[in-house]
């Protein structure tokens, strides 16, 4: 990811983030996806009323799909209002597909969703890893780590 793609994610008026997904999994690989999204799913995200937890991808006949991703129901919709958790489909390269389908087959990875965000035209994006599994022991240095930051902070700030 280049700075100017880190500049417009920090720019987004939404940014839904998995936050689990850092402590249960070890990044190898990010991609950015379009969402297939129907009726008034996107002014749902737009209100940031849409959540990744508990979300994972699968490939199914050279598609990618995201499953477990909750979009609330939009405030003002009608009848024609959609529905709040679906499979929604993403849109990726071919190639970008087969290497996520080669590297998936392997095991301990599996692809996870960590971020939507609308970029500069007004479309909403995923930010998708392909991820290996943490093992407990890798949980516990994490947390270390992050323990040690803080305190770190505190005695910059302190200074």
């Amino acid at each position: 990811m280049n700075k100017e793609q880190e500049l417009i994610r920090k720019k987004s008026p939404v940014s839904i983030r998995n936050k689990k997904a850092s402590f249960e999994y070890f990044f190898v690989e990010t991609y950015t996806a379009g969402i297939v999204l129907t009726g008034t799913e996107i002014k749902s995200i737009r209100l940031g009323k849409a959540s990744l937890v508990d979300t994972f991808c699968y490939i199914n006949n050279g598609e990618v799909w995201v499953k477990g991703m909750n979009v609330s129901p939009y405030f003002y919709g009608s009848f024609s209002n959609h529905e709040a958790r679906r499979d929604r489909k993403l849109l990726l390269t071919r190639r970008e597909i087969s290497k996520l389908e080669a590297a998936t087959k392997q095991p301990g990875f599996t692809i996870v969703p960590i971020l939507v965000f609308i970029d500069e035209h007004g479309r909403a994006k995923v930010d998708i890893a392909l991820c290996r599994g943490k093992k407990e022991y890798d949980k516990r240095q994490t947390l270390k780590e992050k323990e040690d930051r803080r305190e770190m902070d505190r005695a910059m700030k302190r200074y």
